[in-house]
């Protein structure tokens, strides 16, 4: 095991999913971790277990980062501790199914919050640090839903098509300050993502085979480390983020609402 005693990496939702395999990534290399998820007693078990396990540091932070300054809060805390990361992992988000018009507008602002407000605030608060030693690495989690609008899961969408153009623009703006930027955009994958945003009923669930989280997490980890701009694991994964700049958008948006419908409604208009 490689020895990095004096490295953190922050990891938001860290709890389960990618980003608890994204913290394993990181524990397995003997680098120390910022565990920030809303269950603390999880929280709490993965850091007895890993700081044992890989000899490492693990401090659990639990608070919920939809809420109004989650991204200074958390920010204030990891800087009273004393800890400097160097590895930024903004993976924090969840979706929410439905057309646009029965879904919750309080659960759409909480994603809003979440997935774009808290992941840009959080890189904008721990680059200083990163820029000022010259070496830092950030992966932004968005998602293959960055590259085409998404009945259905409209907001959803739309918040993932800005972490993916964020990362990029800002990756150009870093570019040989010794911090990358790195969007991972995975596609279906097994979490508790698909239960938090109501998408069991979904043609696209049913029908889609489902990666792991932990094949997403190691695609990204590498990715991540070698300073990669956007990773997409999967060959189905990049075709499908291609196939928008190809065929008209509205053509895009119509076949996103196909696969995204209720199965039973998708097989009544089949029928």
């Amino acid at each position: 095991m490689a020895s990095h005693s004096k490295e953190w990496a922050l990891v938001t939702g860290a709890s389960q999913g990618i980003g608890l395999e994204l913290a394993r990534c990181f524990a397995e290399q003997g680098i120390n971790l910022v565990l920030v998820a809303r269950s603390g007693d999880r929280l709490q078990q993965l850091a007895a277990e890993w700081s044992g396990r890989y000899h490492i540091q693990v401090e659990p932070m639990a608070m919920d980062l939809s809420q109004d300054n989650a991204a200074d809060e958390l920010y204030a805390r990891v800087t009273q501790a004393g800890i400097r990361v160097t590895y930024l992992v903004n993976n924090a988000g969840f979706g929410l199914f439905g057309p646009y018009q029965d879904t919750d507008m309080a659960r759409e602002h909480e994603m809003i919050q979440l997935n774009c407000l808290v992941l840009t605030r959080l890189t904008k608060l721990f680059l200083g640090e990163m820029l000022a030693q010259k070496q830092g690495r950030i992966l932004n989690v968005a998602s293959t839903a960055s590259f085409q609008p998404g009945p259905y899961q409209a907001v959803y969408f739309a918040t993932k098509a800005y972490v993916l153009s964020f990362s990029e623009a800002i990756a150009e703006d870093l570019a040989n300050t010794g911090v990358t930027v790195t969007a991972l955009c995975p596609g279906l994958t097994a979490s508790g993502f698909i239960d938090r945003a109501e998408m069991g009923h979904s043609g696209f669930v049913k029908r889609s085979g489902i990666a792991t989280a932990e094949s997403v997490a190691r695609f990204g980890y590498r990715a991540m480390q070698r300073g990669k701009r956007v990773a997409i694991p999967g060959l189905l994964n990049r075709l499908s983020a291609l196939a928008p700049r190809w065929i008209p958008r509205r053509w895009v948006t119509w076949m996103v609402a196909m696969m995204m419908r209720p199965a039973a409604n998708l097989r009544k208009s089949i029928v």
